[in-house]
């Protein structure tokens, strides 16, 4: 029997290996070789010629220019002279002219006459028009556009008749009716003219949390967190088809507005795609981390739209079934999207701003600041109208284009109810953009339209820009 090895841990190992290491090239310290002046001198020319290249050039092309009109090739060197204000009058000139001081017009000046303006006419100087010279554009600073004015919205009915929160509004293609689903575990339908019920579904054993009215066939669609989704038929009011695959409580749902196409989202962190006939789970679109609040669709790239509370949202490759790009510029869960219904862009709400998106790609665009609490619910029309609601039961009324916020309202609670039941939980515009419909935590379902007597003299645009503030990311 051979002596026992001794073990040694990893880390003195290690050490014993760098100490031989230091001491092996230690006497080697400071005897490297000297530099090739050669490899130094092509290293530093390489670097120049990248860099300054494209300046070089075009310096060459210029001098060509000149020695064909006739014009001096080389001018003296000196500083460029201000064309706009003279410095002596302490003012910060906005642009510099092209042309060294003491030559205009391909004449050698006295330096006296060079700060004159060289630029009084695009394409002339002081001495005559010159073909290479190049006219200067003062740059603005940027500007935000002035927002369209909208009429304020007013209160006009306010609909009782579920027995728990209002969670999801839907509203019936035709215009006639809408539809709203409570924790009262009921799907109720109101008539939008006059506000009466005219039917009420039973199914779910829980929250109904999403509905869903196709445009193509007489179906409702409806989810909740029994981890049901159920299929309507509205000509027999019976649920004709379950899709069976959500392992918790599913959140949101949308229609494709062109092909029969499913797509709902909950709690088990997945989007799935459901073929609407055959009840098939097409696929389960995977990468969210947490509970995936909200869902859009459209016919356009991306055809889905998700966003979580994860704080990012995804934008999807139908066909492929994959994410075609992820945004995290949201600090805070995003509890719901909405898209423009004539604008190739989307918006998303969270508690630190509203952001809108521009599509196909998800291009940032600009933050909605001001609405500082818990944001459920969006919802925009073709007026350019965008409506955001609160868990503190207000509701903000925006310019989509330049982000204006032109008004800013709080609902009374429904008698009886806590002011901590004045949440919104869900809105949606009627098709004619002059109805918003709101689903709310005092069981109430309120609806609010445009004030007719309202103009710009009444309640004028009181509009500050503020662009860096909005820009920020």
């Amino acid at each position: 029997m051979g002596e026992d090895i001794q073990k040694h841990s990893v880390h003195t190992l290690v050490f014993r290996s760098l100490k031989r290491t230091h001491d092996m090239f230690l006497s080697e310290e400071g005897s490297l070789p000297p530099l090739d002046q050669k490899a130094v001198s092509a290293w530093r020319s390489s670097k120049a010629k990248d860099t300054y290249g494209p300046i070089v050039e075009l310096v060459r092309k210029q001098q060509e220019i000149a020695k064909k009109t006739g014009l001096p090739v080389n001018y003296p060197g000196g500083q460029l002279a201000l064309t706009n204000k003279s410095e002596q009058d302490g003012e910060t000139s906005q642009a510099l002219a092209l042309m060294p001081s003491g030559t205009i017009g391909g004449h050698q000046m006295p330096q006296s006459s060079a700060n004159v303006s060289a630029v009084g006419i695009p394409g002339y100087a002081a001495g005559g028009p010159t073909n290479n010279s190049q006219s200067l554009i003062t740059r603005k600073a940027p500007t935000m556009p002035k927002p369209q004015w909208h009429p304020p919205w007013k209160l006009c009915r306010v609909i009782s008749g579920h027995i728990g929160w209002v969670r999801c509004v839907a509203v019936d293609p035709t215009n006639e009716w809408f539809c709203t689903g409570s924790a009262d575990r009921v799907i109720k339908i109101w008539d939008l003219a006059s506000g009466r019920l005219k039917l009420s579904l039973t199914g779910h054993v829980s929250t109904v949390r999403a509905l869903q009215v196709s445009p193509r066939h007489p179906y409702l669609f409806s989810a909740g967190e029994d981890r049901q989704v159920k299929c309507w038929d509205l000509e027999y009011n019976k649920v004709i088809r379950h899709y069976h695959g959500h392992l918790s409580a599913v959140y949101s749902m949308a229609l494709h507005p062109t092909i029969d196409v499913l797509v709902t989202c909950g709690r088990d962190s997945t989007a799935r795609v459901w073929d609407m006939r055959s009840k098939a789970n097409i696929h389960t679109l995977t990468g969210h981390t947490n509970t995936v609040a909200s869902v859009v669709c459209q016919a356009a790239e991306p055809q889905i739209i998700t966003s979580s509370h994860d704080s990012t949202i995804r934008l999807w490759d139908l066909a492929a079934g994959r994410s075609m790009a992820t945004l995290t510029n949201h600090k805070k869960s995003v509890r719901a999207v909405a898209m423009h219904p004539n604008l190739y862009m989307f918006a998303s709400a969270s508690p630190d701003n509203i952001k809108q998106w521009k599509c196909p790609e998800g291009k940032f665009i600009q933050n909605l600041s001001g609405h500082n609490a818990i944001l459920n619910c969006l919802a925009i029309n073709a007026d350019n109208v965008m409506v955001s609601g609160a868990d503190n039961g207000s509701l903000h009324f925006w310019d989509f284009k330049t982000g204006y916020n032109f008004q800013r309202s709080q609902a009374p609670v429904q008698p009886g109810s806590m002011d901590s039941e004045a949440g919104v939980f869900a809105m949606a515009f009627d098709h004619s953009g002059s109805r918003l419909i709101t689903a709310e935590a005092d069981k109430t379902i309120k609806i609010y339209k445009e004030d007719d007597e309202a103009n710009e003299e009444t309640h004028p645009i009181n509009w500050k820009p503020d662009l860096l503030k909005r820009r920020r990311y």
